[in-house]
């Protein structure tokens, strides 16, 4: 099944937008999902347990590398907005 995943990042901390870059650059390291980044999100796409492994893996990266941060998402499954 495939699930589309739309997430806003909010680090709370002062560098606020070099740890966003940092999170969609890691983003960018996982095959065979697609990621679309706007001003207030980033999208990813792919097979469901594809996007839960990262969603979790980025989570905890996120908590181990910067600390603490807020994270707003929308998932939709069976979407594909090809």
């Amino acid at each position: 099944m495939i699930v589309t995943v739309e997430i806003s990042m909010y680090p709370l901390q002062e560098n606020y937008k070099d740890l966003i870059t940092a999170f969609i650059e890691r983003l960018h390291t996982y095959a065979g999902l697609r990621i679309n980044t706007t001003a207030t999100a980033t999208t990813v796409i792919g097979e469901y347990q594809a996007v839960m492994r990262m969603f979790s893996e980025m989570l905890e990266w996120s908590y181990t590398a910067h600390g603490k941060a807020v994270f707003v998402t929308k998932f939709i499954p069976g979407y594909d907005p090809q």
